[in-house]
């Protein structure tokens, strides 16, 4: 994994004429963790596109070293293709990816068959997860990643999250949901509202 950092300098976000957010500042070095949190519509997800490179802020700077990997609640696999076939596709994409035991780990490798339509939603998040960040990133940028995980995959996908920030990732989580992983930090967007 490439060294990672991401420092956000006097960011504000605005969505049509309304401000969500003005002020916001922090930086993260390989290793940290930091949890957005604050009620709907505070501009959780907003504020991940915008670190992504998706959304312009309405001022302030980010400084990024190193690859983005995203994982919001779109999910990049074709529906109407059986699971196997949709998952192989990111694998030619990538030129890397997971194998049969990745596959295997979360739970999906009796479903090679199944068009991914009709996976259920835990499902469907594991799916998202496992092709989220096969280049192996060093910024993982993560909009609700518990929903739709049951209490045993969310324990799973936490404990991968450790396992990344243990080898020098950066991982922002924005989420209603409590997050554990060693040393996080909790940035409360409703500090930073106009």
């Amino acid at each position: 994994m490439e060294p990672a950092r991401l420092a956000a300098t006097d960011l504000a976000c605005r969505r049509g004429e309304r401000l969500l957010f003005r002020g916001l500042s922090f930086a993260l070095g390989a290793g940290e963790a930091l949890q957005v949190v604050g009620p709907n519509g505070t501009g959780k997800s907003s504020l991940l596109r915008i670190l992504a490179g998706l959304l312009r802020p309405a001022a302030g700077t980010i400084e990024r070293a190193g690859e983005v990997a995203l994982l919001d609640d779109r999910l990049p696999l074709d529906g109407h293709l059986p699971l196997g076939r949709a998952l192989g596709f990111w694998r030619t994409i990538d030129g890397i990816g997971y194998g049969p035991e990745d596959v295997s780990a979360i739970g999906l490798d009796t479903l090679a068959e199944v068009p991914v339509r009709y996976l259920s939603t835990g499902q469907r998040k594991r799916a998202a997860i496992l092709v989220s960040n096969t280049r192996r990133a060093g910024l993982w940028l993560l909009d609700e990643p518990l929903n739709g995980l049951d209490v045993d995959a969310a324990a799973e996908f936490q404990e991968r999250v450790a396992d990344y920030l243990a080898q020098g990732g950066i991982a922002v989580v924005a989420s209603h949901q409590p997050f554990h992983v060693p040393g996080l930090e909790r940035l409360h967007l409703t500090d930073f509202a106009p």
